[in-house]
């Protein structure tokens, strides 16, 4: 027994007029976009996504088009894959959306109460306080540290001589380094030994997230089987709460003027308001965000690099006369415009959230045409939208050219590795200085090559979208 994917829902039921200046709907109320049928309660879609959730809505975007309707009682659910309707949700229709429910107990877990869980006036307050941290000019003021962090890490590479390059965790390496970056900036310390204990925790917290996203609610951490889940938690405490107890014990006046010290100058001012327990809520989440983007970006972009030998000798090239020779400044990074065209290419072909959080209407609103009831889910498949062939021809080949400032321009909604909306990702611009500076440092040093008989890493989801058995390149000094 199935049931049909336009039915007339009862949630519509006395539903208010439409908010003047809203578009106006051109299917009947009731009637949902067409999708896949959903025999009794539908959850047989539940498992098929917990299974593969990129092919899942590859094959729904083929069969039934941009605009999904899922029916899984209790929900429903929409999955959006056309740019002008994402931009239509996420930008026109922002404040009638709130994060799916179960999405943020998942991450709560780990991230408390922070600004990526808060909704409201909370979420507000925290973003502006945030907010300076992550503007563009002190950005671009810590050029320098990541340069710095950069150049401590390349030195340690394992790479071969010149023709004959040496292979390695190429993943591994450039988390390590990021993860330095952020401690940098959020700590004024350094990652050291704890590198790797802290990637296995990071890796292992987004593989449990992304698994009880699928899951009606979590076990208590205090059952038996929950041992490695407490101690994954309890290493990234540790992490952050070390940080945070070395400042308090030093005088307000040797405070480091970094992020941690913004956030307890906020506590002090307003203890009520900012306590402890938020500063290292939102520390954490800047920690786990800060690094993840551009550490999957960036190995990415390294296997983007290897593969396509001609574009990073391009982009080796354009490194070579900006900078020759030097480590990157701030001044530098607008000038290497191709090697910007790399990363973008390289976050369209893999972005590092392919799926962005669903949303809930808090509300009846219109979108495509169809009057959509309050409560209705909104799945955003990132990369469904950087797929889009009439967009971007031969979408999974690696072509640069199509971020050159003379190419076709972009639709809005159609490139979106940072999210949109009054959501976006706070450390965007923080990620797009730091892979900048990294990149070029690594093209000035290394050549990256694909060693004999290794195959093209297979992209799995775990929240971030990571090489599923991380990634070996071989790696070279230059001359």
């Amino acid at each position: 027994m199935t049931t049909s994917t336009s039915p007339q829902c009862p949630f519509h039921g006395g539903q208010p007029p439409r908010p003047p200046g809203e578009t106006p709907a051109s299917h009947p109320r009731g009637a949902w976009p067409p999708g896949p049928p959903s025999p009794i309660t539908g959850w047989s879609h539940l498992a098929r996504m917990a299974r593969d959730l990129p092919a899942a809505l590859r094959a729904w975007q083929a069969q039934y088009g941009d605009l999904v309707h899922l029916r899984m009682w209790p929900e429903h659910e929409l999955v959006v894959a056309s740019p002008a309707l994402v931009r239509e949700l996420l930008v026109n229709h922002h404040d009638a959306l709130v994060r799916w429910e179960r999405g943020i107990q998942v991450f709560s877990q780990v991230q408390g109460n922070s600004v990526l869980i808060a909704e409201g006036a909370a979420w507000s307050t925290k973003r502006q306080a945030l907010q300076p941290e992550f503007a563009p000019r002190p950005v671009k003021a810590f050029v320098g540290t990541i340069a710095a962090a950069a150049a401590r890490a390349l030195d340690d590479w394992s790479a071969g001589a010149p023709g004959q390059p040496q292979a390695q965790r190429i993943d591994s390496a450039l988390t390590a380094l990021t993860m330095d970056v952020i401690m940098r900036m959020m700590f004024s310390s350094e990652i050291g030994a704890e590198a790797r204990t802290a990637e296995r925790a990071v890796h292992e917290a987004l593989a449990m997230a992304n698994r009880e996203m699928f899951w009606p609610a979590s076990w208590p951490d205090w059952m038996p089987w929950q041992g490695r889940k407490r101690a994954v938690k309890a290493a990234l405490a540790e992490l952050v709460a070390r940080q945070v107890e070395a400042r308090l014990a030093l005088p307000v006046a040797a405070w480091p003027a970094d992020m941690l010290a913004r956030l307890l100058q906020l506590h002090l001012l307003d203890p009520a308001a900012w306590p402890l327990a938020a500063v290292c809520d939102e520390c954490m989440t800047a920690f786990l965000a800060g690094h993840e983007t551009a550490a999957v970006t960036l190995a990415w972009w390294a296997w983007c690099m290897a593969a396509n030998p001609a574009a990073q000798e391009t982009a080796r090239r354009e490194a070579d006369a900006v900078l020759e020779g030097r480590t990157p400044s701030e001044a530098d990074l607008p000038r290497l415009g191709y090697l910007a065209q790399t990363l973008n290419e390289t976050m369209r072909l893999y972005p590092a959230a392919p799926i962005l959080m669903s949303r809930r209407s808090t509300r009846e609103i219109v979108l495509g045409g169809w009057t959509v009831p309050k409560r209705t889910m909104f799945m955003i498949p990132v990369f469904l939208l950087h797929e889009d062939a009439e967009i971007f021809p031969e979408p999974h080949a690696f072509r640069p050219e199509r971020f050159a400032p003379d190419a076709p321009a972009i639709p809005r909604g159609a490139f979106m590795p940072f999210g949109a909306g009054p959501r976006v990702c706070l450390g965007q611009h923080l990620a797009l200085a730091e892979m900048t500076t990294i990149a070029a440092m690594v093209l000035q040093r290394f050549v990256l090559t694909v060693p004999e008989g290794e195959e093209a890493p297979e992209p799995v989801l775990n929240i971030s979208l990571r090489p599923k058995d991380g990634l070996r390149l071989g790696v070279e000094r230059r001359p």
